[in-house]
């Protein structure tokens, strides 16, 4: 490991060297790289991210070896293999070990006593969510609980998409009912009647965008609204 961890430093060096100020904080390290780790790791790549995917399987790491800009075999359970690999240089880091909950926590507590300032960790129970969250994490996802979530609420009602935001507030996309097509948005009365409001528009061969008092809704017109989650899904099993 120790020929790795003199290119990473020199590399690292050498790219913070040539970024303007502006990417200098574009670099991430993912820990665990199974379904969510190495999924999450890839979409950041091909956003122009730096990163760093590290995992004590040695067959995962040569797996993805070729497609993340640094890769390496370590036991972030132990706070040293952290400092070797540099991971305190990095401003956020994801925990993705899900199965061994104390791996992930361990893991997320030596990033914090790292002293890395933004650290996403997953959780696979809201227990482990909740224990993430107490141990300092910054933002605790539960992935497969938010998709059984965001798909059961698409299986059983009219809407094409769906996102919540906190326990309360959605954002949804769905086809407009009839109750909002025909009249100006700022005459619906959507708000004060249903407790939603639309925010964009598309209609069918066009792009989407943003809604005004002015727009008329018509058949066929997929619309984004939002509002309190109750209140989006009432309005979407209108006709």
């Amino acid at each position: 490991m120790g020929n790795y961890l003199q290119s990473l430093r020199r590399r690292r060096r050498k790219r913070l060297m040539e970024q303007p100020p502006l990417h200098r904080d574009q670099r991430l390290a993912v820990i665990g790289l199974g379904r969510f780790g190495h999924s999450l790791a890839g979409e950041l790549m091909r956003r122009g991210w730096d990163v760093l995917g590290v995992d004590s399987d040695d067959r995962l790491v040569q797996k993805y070896s070729d497609t993340l800009t640094h890769t390496a075999v370590a036991d972030c359970t132990d706070p040293e293999a952290l400092v070797q690999l540099g991971v305190n240089e990095f401003t956020s880091a994801v925990v993705s070990i899900g199965t061994d909950i104390e791996a992930s926590m361990l893991v997320t507590a030596n990033l914090l006593d790292a002293g890395v300032s933004n650290i996403w960790a997953k959780a696979v129970s809201r227990q482990h969510g909740q224990i993430l969250e107490r141990l300092g994490a910054h933002h605790v996802v539960l992935p497969e609980h938010e998709m059984g979530e965001r798909v059961a609420h698409l299986v059983t009602g009219r809407m094409l998409d769906f996102i919540q935001f906190d326990s309360d507030y959605a954002l949804v996309k769905t086809i407009a009912p009839s109750v909002v097509r025909g009249i100006p948005l700022g005459e619906s009365r959507l708000r004060s009647t249903y407790g939603v409001t639309v925010v964009g528009i598309k209609r069918m061969g066009e792009d989407f965008t943003h809604a005004t008092a002015e727009t008329v809704v018509q058949k066929g017109d997929v619309i984004v609204l939002t509002g309190k989650t109750t209140a989006v899904e009432s309005f979407c099993a209108l006709d």
